[in-house]
């Protein structure tokens, strides 16, 4: 039995990762006895599972996953949101309102409007139909303010960090809102336009840099010296 990388570095699609007694993993395949990757991303040999994280991918929604989307078409019934995802999501207006819907007398457009953005909640995917959204939840509706900053979905994990230590960091160091969706976007509002373009740096460098260690005390320093002025 065979390796043929470190753990989590970085490989390409037809790239032979191991060869023996290995079960091939996510975003990989077996030919015989050899397990070669179809993605680019970071391989990880867990035991005798292989697999490939991926660097760049699209979101698949799963239910309890806070998202950020456009409103892009809207009928009678409710909304239509592009989530970053191969699949269209739904608003329905009984999701988004605190009262019963009356489709004669209320102007939905007068709530959510093509090109609003807003925060959400997915309540129902299944692959057998869009998904569901609601924003009755507290925290969650039309977005106001701030920025929007669009990242690969894959580096989420990332973004967060361990336990929150990431995310948590930024918005200590950054004094900024800043909210993640699982679909790659992520808001930003801060107490003025200084405080937000660096948070925007920050989290850029964090994409650029996911697979490398010791990210989080440098994206720390990073912030102090755009704070300070570059000293």
């Amino acid at each position: 039995m065979s390796t043929f990388y470190e753990n989590r570095e970085i490989v390409t699609p037809g790239d032979l990762l191991a060869e023996g007694y290995f079960n091939a993993g996510p975003n990989t395949y077996k030919i015989g006895s050899r397990i070669y990757a179809c993605k680019l991303g970071l391989v990880e040999y867990k035991g005798r599972l292989v697999s490939v994280v991926a660097l760049n991918t699209f979101y698949i929604p799963s239910v309890g996953d806070l998202v950020i989307g456009k409103i892009v078409e809207m009928d009678i019934h409710g909304w239509a949101v592009d989530i970053n995802s191969p699949y269209l999501a739904t608003l329905r207006a009984q999701d988004a309102l605190n009262r019963p819907y009356k489709p004669q007398k209320d102007d939905l457009s007068e709530i959510l409007d093509i090109g609003d953005l807003i925060q959400a909640k997915v309540i129902a995917y299944d692959r057998t139909r869009d998904p569901l959204l609601t924003i009755k939840e507290p925290g969650l509706g039309k977005i106001t303010h701030g920025q929007i900053v669009k990242v690969s979905p894959a580096k989420i994990p990332r973004i967060i960090g361990r336990k929150g230590s990431m995310i948590n960091m930024l918005k200590k160091e950054t004094r900024c809102n800043i909210t993640v969706g699982q679909n790659g976007l992520i808001h930003i509002y801060g107490r003025n336009p200084e405080d937000e373009r660096i948070a925007v740096l920050a989290i850029k460098k964090i994409e650029l840099e996911a697979h490398t260690s010791g990210l989080t005390d440098r994206i720390a320093e990073m912030i102090r010296k755009e704070r300070s002025g570059g000293r």
